[in-house]
């Protein structure tokens, strides 16, 4: 029997979905709470629209599942990439606080991700 890989009871399509809503609501609320005028605070609020939407794909067209999961973790890589640019002002860390905690999270919550899409593929080998 086929068993998929499950985190706190839910599959990856599932946990994808909800970090693409994570990253959507992230982006609007610091966008607002920091009052930015910059559209750059939006940048985890669209890849997470990018993220949900392949994920839902996944969901609902599950002979392209694959497909669609691959891609988000190739979005999910981007996550991690945007996050790393916190190291290229690391001299000058925390000058702008709110996209620096954004960086920051990016950086965290997408290298577990990543982490978890990565053991959610091994698991689908040894099946």
């Amino acid at each position: 029997m086929v068993q998929e890989f499950k985190f706190l009871g839910y599959n990856m399509e599932k946990i994808s979905s909800f970090y693409g809503i994570f990253l959507i609501i992230w982006g609007v609320f610091i966008s607002l709470f920091s009052q930015s005028s910059s559209i750059t605070s939006y940048i985890p609020s669209l890849i997470g629209v990018c993220i949900l939407f392949f994920s839902l794909l996944a969901l609902y067209v599950p002979r392209r599942k694959k497909l669609f999961m691959h891609i988000v973790v190739f979005i999910g890589l981007v996550v991690v990439l945007g996050g790393l640019d916190i190291l290229r002002g690391i001299d000058t860390i925390f000058i702008n606080f709110w996209a620096d905690i954004s960086k920051i999270m990016m950086l965290l919550t997408g290298i577990f991700f990543i982490f978890l899409c990565v053991k959610s593929f091994i698991h689908a080998r040894s099946q």
